[in-house]
């Protein structure tokens, strides 16, 4: 019983402990990161824009579950990059490390957004797919976590990290992170177009 509510009381302390940060490198307080990436995904409603998602394992199924989410609850044209044709392909003729930076070089488009999820933020084929985004001129988010100095938490517009080295744990505030921006932008965007 003591292990369960020591691994509960982690998550509480872990969520007051999630740093953002900007492109510069500027610390940003939690709420105010939400608050940004609110803003920058709803300028995609209607725009023909979209949102993009990559990860690898349990981060693939989080962009999975939060394309769905920001497409049906927010109104954002979204995919993620996890269809296993597709991996499969990529993988096999350009290799692992750019199995999501070709569909990005495919499918993106000027002012399209890639959220970029990585537990250790090192993972090769999310850096390569950013640095592809990039060259597309679009704009970044990424969540990440571990080692403080992975590379994958300044590449962002917005970064989110999560100081820990457990899959677990940053996996689940991964979760919440996405969620906590959609269900307010879901609120936004209903207010907008229904309110």
């Amino acid at each position: 019983m003591e292990t369960i509510k020591k691994y509960i009381g982690d998550f509480k302390l872990l969520l007051d402990r999630i740093e953002c940060t900007d492109l510069r490198g500027g610390m940003i307080n939690f709420p105010a990161a939400i608050g940004c990436a609110c803003v920058l995904i709803r300028g995609l409603a209607g725009s023909g824009l979209k949102l993009m998602f990559i990860g690898n394992g349990g981060s693939a199924a989080i962009c999975s579950h939060m394309a769905t989410d920001f497409s049906k609850n927010g109104g954002i044209a979204a995919m993620a990059f996890n269809d296993a044709s597709m991996l499969t392909c990529m993988g096999n003729d350009f290799g692992y490390e750019h199995v999501f930076a070709k569909p990005i070089e495919l499918f993106a488009a000027k002012g399209d957004y890639l959220v970029a999820v990585s537990s250790s933020g090192q993972s090769r084929n999310i850096l390569n797919a950013v640095a592809a985004a990039r060259v597309k001129g679009c704009a970044v988010i990424t969540l990440s976590g571990f080692k403080t100095d992975n590379p994958l938490r300044a590449m962002g517009d917005i970064n989110f990290y999560v100081p820990v080295e457990h899959y677990g744990y940053v996996e689940v505030i991964h979760q919440y992170i996405c969620h906590t921006i959609i269900d307010n932008l879901s609120v936004n965007i209903n207010e907008r177009y229904h309110g």
